[in-house]
């Protein structure tokens, strides 16, 4: 089997284990299974139980930047799988979100947010996917398979395009309903001075990973790129 399969098959693995994550985290939703109490003041979750509460916490669940960071890690392992030699300025940009986001999301939680959450019940399998094996698995996937010559310098910054807008729903929502998903987006808390900053410094992390990403695929381009034109 060529190393082109093999990085297909371990896509199409990486698509099944991110949409799961994501579909059972939509069950538990659905259904308020595990419901966790506000963390902080202004958070999000203060939604009904039963139906009632049902268009709430569906919203409530995809305002997250983990599930948004999931979906786009989903879409692009699917689309690996289907067909691993993609190419085009979208696509490089939609590579890089994947790369970068899901990696955000995997280090802020277990920097930031891990040591206060409340987790119980299955949404602990739930968690331990979103936030530690589905970033695990983007990464090494790609060091391992690639593709390579997929993302560009360029791509660095039109990826900032999906999250800079999440931040912007994010902020315009949070006016209407006076709640936010992260503590440090909480403008009644923290002022939106402060929130803009934390959000800017996010954003430049971001790019700071973008980059490292970047230059590793530079790297390991020209060291790999012998053995696959062999397999080829």
């Amino acid at each position: 089997m060529s190393r082109v399969e093999y990085g297909r098959r371990a896509h199409a693995g990486l698509a099944i284990v991110t949409w799961f994550s994501l579909a059972l985290g939509l069950v538990l939703t659905v259904f308020n299974i595990n419901p966790v109490g506000a963390l902080y003041a202004n958070s999000l979750g203060d939604n009904p139980s039963g139906i009632a509460g049902l268009p709430g916490r569906v919203i409530d669940s995809f305002s997250y930047f983990t599930n948004l960071s999931l979906i786009i890690v989903g879409v692009v392992a699917t689309m690996l799988a289907r067909n691993p030699q993609r190419s085009g300025r979208l696509w490089s940009a939609i590579h890089m979100d994947a790369l970068v986001m899901i990696s955000i999301t995997g280090l802020i939680y277990a920097v930031v947010l891990a040591p206060d959450a409340q987790v119980e019940g299955i949404d602990i399998i739930v968690n331990a996917l979103k936030h530690y094996i589905v970033p695990a698995l983007t990464v090494i996937i790609w060091l391992f398979f690639g593709p390579r010559r997929q993302i560009t310098f360029a791509s660095i910054f039109t990826a900032l395009v999906v999250p800079i807008t999440w931040a912007l729903y994010t902020l315009i929502r949070g006016e209407f309903i006076a709640a936010y998903p992260y503590p440090f987006l909480n403008v009644i808390a923290y002022g939106l001075p402060t929130v803009l900053m934390n959000i800017a410094g996010v954003a430049a992390f971001g790019i700071v990973l973008g980059l490292i990403f970047w230059g590793i695929d530079l790297l390991l381009t020209r060291i790999t790129s012998p053995a696959l034109s062999s397999e080829e």
